[in-house]
């Protein structure tokens, strides 16, 4: 039986490369997202045309244990955010740059929420998964 040997070499392979694989994965970052559902749809202030905006929002967190508390305070976030995208003018809403900034300060509209009441930010980044200014 000539193909033990190859046998015998494929499991030592395999054996060899399942630990780096296992420091690998318990290497990697263990990020969770939190989509606030449903999607924000509002007017934007100012101007004698009304405008509206809609944004789906996702919170990314590196804290398993925080996706429940993000969770628990929704009502608290949505609320600030709807305030935040209530105050935004269409004109700052057309570049790359006035979304990018929206963004900065929707982050931080939402981790002064959670500082307040969990004591800590809980999220690390904010992302718009859409964003229609209409």
């Amino acid at each position: 039986m000539p193909c033990k040997p190859l046998y015998a070499l494929l499991l030592a392979l395999t054996l060899t490369a399942t630990p780096a694989l296992a420091e690998e994965d318990a290497a990697a970052p263990t990020a969770q997202y939190v989509e606030l559902k449903p999607s924000f749809v509002g007017t934007l202030g100012g101007g004698p045309k009304i405008q509206y905006l809609k944004a789906d929002v996702a919170l990314r967190t590196n804290d398993a244990a925080a996706v429940e508390r993000i969770h628990y305070h929704d009502a608290l976030i949505r609320n600030a955010l709807v305030f935040l995208f209530s105050e935004q003018l269409p004109e700052n809403l057309g570049t790359l740059e006035g979304k990018e900034a929206l963004r900065a300060s929707a982050l931080a509209v939402v981790q002064s929420v959670l500082e307040e009441e969990e004591g800590a930010p809980l999220v690390d980044d904010l992302l718009f998964t859409n964003l229609i200014v209409q």
